[in-house]
């Protein structure tokens, strides 16, 4: 296991766990359980595996055990029920998302950016953005389609993460070595988030990702493929109304650059008939994460 796989700084570790830094500094001396990697500048870094290990030892002790008998316990049986801890954290994610979402909805600026930071110190940004605000964006668009919540409420919550996410997204670095992106959403889509989720996801791997969204023509888009020539471009559809028109646009772009890696997202893209389907499966990238992935090593 490499420094870089370590990830969860001592503070992130003991906020999600509800124990002490200094708690875990002294187990980690007298139990010797573990030994986090270091920083550059010599800062504790977590692997997951390793956080995985202190969420048992603390339900352990939660249960009544010395942290002496639950670090015997696992020293025995060298075993750890992931799929409670895996319960845990997606407990955790819930309550997260749900809370933030209700105060998002209060215009509660403040709580929302509480809420949001906690979860940025506890959990790994994949986990916050796709999982967490991802899922929340879901929800928004589900409450929004089922006239639960107003146009006020749909514009101030999207505008708040897309500031957010936004945020999080041009401070990440690239690597030079791996294919430039071009991220648009479909013509006259007006909704850019499920794309700048997907854009961050890209980002965060070092892809050099650049995000246009919303506001484009299909001529703009074929102009500027021309001008900066990615090696993939993005194209995002959320109405099913535009779905013609962005099957349209994918095969003019096709046609103009048929070197150009053409990736195809979003709810939309379920509509598809089965023969569309099939003429367009190499471009779609899917909805998840495991999939997103899996288009990536395939196409990319």
């Amino acid at each position: 296991m490499t420094q870089a796989e370590g990830k969860y700084t001592i503070k992130a570790v003991s906020n999600m766990l509800s124990v002490q830094p200094g708690t875990l500094r002294a187990w980690e001396r007298r139990y010797n359980i573990m030994k986090p990697y270091r920083n550059e500048v010599g800062h504790r870094l977590y692997t997951d595996e390793q956080l995985t290990i202190l969420k048992w030892l603390v339900n352990k002790v939660n249960e009544g055990f010395t942290i002496g008998q639950a670090v015997d316990l696992f020293s025995k049986n060298n075993m750890v029920n992931l799929a409670d801890v895996n319960a845990l954290n997606r407990t955790q994610m819930q309550k997260i998302k749900q809370d933030l979402l209700i105060a998002l909805l209060a215009f509660d600026e403040t709580k929302a950016n509480e809420l949001l930071d906690h979860a940025f110190n506890v959990f790994s940004m994949e986990k916050v953005v796709i999982t967490i605000l991802g899922d929340m964006l879901m929800n928004l668009e589900e409450k929004f389609e089922n006239n639960e919540i107003t146009a006020a409420h749909n514009y101030y919550v999207t505008s708040y993460m897309r500031t957010r996410i936004g945020m999080v997204l041009h401070h990440l670095p690239t690597n030079s070595l791996l294919p430039k992106v071009l991220c648009v959403c479909a013509p006259n889509e007006k909704n850019e988030l499920d794309l700048l989720i997907f854009a961050f996801f890209l980002r965060r791997r070092g892809y050099e990702t650049i995000f246009i969204g919303t506001g484009i023509s299909k001529a703009d888009v074929i102009q500027i493929v021309g001008e900066i020539t990615p090696k993939m471009i993005i194209i995002c559809c959320t109405m099913d109304e535009h779905l013609v028109t962005t099957l349209k646009h994918t095969d003019e772009l096709n046609y103009n650059f048929p070197d150009l890696l053409i990736g195809l997202k979003g709810p939309a893209l379920k509509q598809l008939s089965a023969d569309d389907h099939n003429a367009y499966e190499s471009y779609l990238v899917g909805e998840t994460e495991e999939q997103w992935l899996t288009w990536l090593r395939r196409y990319s």
